[in-house]
């Protein structure tokens, strides 16, 4: 069985303790490799090895230029590897095999396009102002930020590492990650190939461990200078106070309850493909998964008894057989919480249109059927909590005013859709969401040069396009006096 290893300052190294916890295949229920169990010990080794490679200028000091052709490389190394890393996630995390060659080429795609915003840096690093005053030269310079600690979630176990390693390196920062322990096999692969790509001992860190025993340490760190998390509300609370009590840099990717307005014009199957992509793609395992449908009443029964055929008609199974659309849910935790949500919507008068229970075949592994509850109290915690899983929640509305009420009374705002032909509705309709992430006549399309994050509870900052690149700079201002000229305050004339 296969142990991994932590990568710290340049080197594949054992946690100091020891330690290891198993890598469960969800499909399974059975454990296929040994994961290290890092410790508080081995963060501050690798927060140290992040800190000196920084504070050299190894990494900091080189031309983004330079740093691009190491981008580069680990793009093609993950090209490379593709089919491996594909078949490790679908065992790590449950996903059906096409989501994970997917989200594979996508976290190549990654690094490319850093890799050109870092080429690009070399030419706008330093910009010059005037200040109204020819007697002074002054110019904004954007530098490095420093140290990022990086804690990542298992729903995209790559993908979600390489949205903040790949901005990172471009932009000349040193960090250490620590990926969900759920979830961590692909984060070793990734480890290798930034290894092969040969940048400097200590730019790039991996500790995997449990949130207590790693993450908290790395949170912790007073040399760190930024912490990036993606994943629940209640842990981005642990991570900002963390943040808060050094008065660090923090970015938090948190929950979502996403709506989906579906206005009675539209074509019905299109609008019924594209919510089953928006709450069943990798098993609703998804922040920003439009969970919450909002139809017209005049549509409204014909769409859910759609919904319903096209869910009961999706193929379930392990992620590497054939034909599969929905894998198991991650894990034995994750998969007790989704069936308790469940009895807690029937509980609360929703009705359950479909689903809900484990699939026929299938008695062993994590496999729930794809769930559909209608007619839900809008109080119900299945309508206001995120369950990240493959439930959804679809309920009525009249009028437009109506839905985009429905639509804004919630904790989260990350993502939110609308689907109709009356394209001037739609815009009007996505200005008027309180979200940050809207999509018009689809839902769930991700693009790397597109800002991704969200209103409200549902996070702070933003991750991909520019601004997931700015967000690893600081901004300096260097102010010059022409020495040829007396500034005359306290002394006349100067000296």
């Amino acid at each position: 069985m296969h142990r991994t290893q932590l990568y710290i300052d340049g080197a594949f190294t054992a946690p100091e303790a020891g330690g290891t916890f198993p890598a469960i295949d969800p499909a399974t229920e059975q454990p296929f490799a040994e994961v290290a169990a890092g410790q508080g010990a081995d963060i501050d080794r690798a927060v140290r090895a992040a800190r000196r490679a920084f504070d050299s200028g190894v990494w900091s000091g080189l031309s983004g230029t330079v740093r691009a052709g190491h981008l580069r490389r680990i793009a093609q190394g993950l090209r490379d590897r593709l089919a491996e890393i594909a078949a490790l996630e679908v065992r790590d995390n449950g996903k059906p095999l096409p989501e994970a060659e997917w989200d594979v080429g996508d976290a190549a795609f990654t690094f490319d396009y850093y890799a050109d915003l870092a080429e690009a840096e070399d030419s706008r690093a330093e910009e010059e102002v005037d200040v109204g005053d020819a007697r002074f030269r002054a110019t904004i310079r954007r530098e490095p930020l420093g140290v990022v600690g990086a804690i990542t979630p298992w729903n995209y176990p790559l993908l979600m590492a390489v949205w903040k390693v790949a901005p990172a390196l471009a932009a000349g920062c040193t960090l250490v990650l620590k990926p969900s322990e759920i979830c961590s096999m692909s984060c070793e692969v990734l480890a290798q190939i930034i290894h092969a790509a040969g940048l400097p001992p200590g730019v790039f860190n991996l500790v995997t461990g449990t949130g207590p025993e790693a993450g908290q340490p790395l949170a912790d760190h007073p040399l760190c200078d930024k912490l990036a998390f993606t994943g629940s509300v209640a842990t981005g609370r642990k991570v900002m106070n963390a943040a808060a009590s050094g008065i660090r840099t923090v970015a938090l990717e948190l929950g979502g309850k996403s709506p989906f307005l579906v206005f009675a014009d539209c074509d019905i199957e299109k609008a019924v493909e594209w919510i089953l992509f928006g709450i069943f793609w990798n098993k609703g395992e998804v922040c920003s998964a439009t969970s919450r449908v909002l139809v017209e009443r005049s549509l409204y029964p014909r769409l859910l008894e759609r919904l319903r055929q096209a869910a009961e008609a999706i193929t379930i199974g392990a992620g590497n057989e054939p034909g599969v659309k929905l894998g198991p849910i991650v894990s034995r935790g994750q998969y007790e919480k989704i069936l308790a949500a469940i009895a807690s919507g029937t509980a609360s008068g929703a009705r359950l249109v479909s689903g809900g229970e484990r699939p026929a075949g299938l008695p062993t592994g994590y496999f729930l059927k794809p769930t559909i509850f209608a007619d839900v109290p809008v109080e119900a915690s299945i309508w206001r909590e995120e369950i990240f899983g493959p439930v959804v929640c679809v309920n009525p509305f009249d009028t437009e005013e109506e839905a985009l009420r429905l639509a804004n009374d919630s904790a989260f705002g990350l993502a939110g859709a609308v689907m109709s032909d009356d394209l001037e509705r739609c815009e009007r309709v996505a200005c008027r969401l309180r979200a940050g992430i809207v999509w018009i006549n689809c839902s769930q399309p991700t693009f790397v040069q597109l800002p991704w994050g969200g209103f409200k509870t549902s996070g702070i900052g933003r991750e991909l396009g520019r601004a997931g690149f700015e967000a690893y700079f600081e901004t300096k201002q260097i102010t010059r006096f022409d020495p040829a000229e007396s500034w005359g305050w306290y002394l006349a004339g100067g000296q």
